[in-house]
């Protein structure tokens, strides 16, 4: 009698823990879907086409909130030029921001899940301006444009360029006429979006090149510091799944 007893106990114990987790997974499912995700047009990991949030961080936030059990609601995502998305993470409540290179800066500023894929932040000149960056001390010889608190525009400044020389707009359409047009001789921004962007103004992406490379990471989704540990173990995992699984790659040869 005691013996069962005991078996009993032992099983009441392990189903109330495994109730436990359950109701905890749920719970930072739930939280999931309370966030407020926001980004910028930064093709191909985050942009809009006919009305539609696409792009690789995109897809793999869906895929990955698939497997959370949270709802369709993280999807909604809200774009705002980055200045402005930058601070609102900063700020919080509850906000997510991508796609976000990881770096020594911004480490203690967001929480961090991820990484979503590599990235590579470079100067970009025009061809027939036959520009050499040999060391990071020639930088500031050209007049260098950026997006305010870009991961560009913080690279540059740590080059030892100071912010009132450089020429700080909000898009990134914006940079690419002013470089077409020699208003910047340089352009400090993530290669693969640049180019995306110089072929959508309608520009030969052969009468442009990458000078110098400022840095070589990773990008990730940055969580406002008020969000709780659970909730990011939550989507960790689930990207961790994703990636493991093979779907990730599919995704990425979508874009690139």
């Amino acid at each position: 009698m005691r013996v069962n007893m005991k078996a009993s106990l032992r099983i009441y114990f392990a189903a109330l823990i495994a109730s436990f987790i359950f109701i905890s997974a749920l719970s930072s499912a739930g939280e999931l879907d309370q966030l407020t995700y926001i980004t910028e047009s930064y093709p191909p990991y985050n942009f809009e086409s006919e009305g539609e949030s696409k792009g690789i961080a995109v897809d793999l936030l869906m895929a990955a909130t698939k497997i959370s059990t949270a709802s369709s609601s993280v999807l909604s995502l809200q774009f705002f030029p980055w200045p402005r998305a930058y601070k609102m993470t900063q700020d919080g409540p509850n906000v997510v921001l991508f796609s976000t290179t990881r770096t020594k800066q911004r480490e203690k500023i967001f929480n961090w899940v991820g990484p979503i894929t590599s990235t590579r932040i470079v100067l970009i000149a025009k061809k027939s301006n036959a520009i050499i960056i040999n060391h990071s001390s020639d930088i500031a010889k050209h007049l260098i444009g950026a997006i305010t608190d870009d991961i560009g525009d913080q690279l540059v400044q740590e080059a030892g360029v100071k912010s009132s020389a450089i020429e700080h707009v909000s898009t990134a359409k914006s940079l690419v006429k002013m470089l077409a047009t020699d208003r910047i001789k340089l352009w400090a921004y993530e290669e693969n979006v640049a180019r995306w962007f110089i072929k959508k103004s309608g520009f030969d992406n052969n009468q442009f090149e990458s000078v110098y490379t400022l840095k070589e990471g990773d990008l990730y989704f940055a969580f406002s510091k008020d969000i709780n540990k659970k909730t990011l173990d939550l989507l960790q995992d689930s990207i961790n799944e994703v990636k493991a699984s093979g779907e990730f790659s599919a995704i990425k040869a979508n874009y690139l």
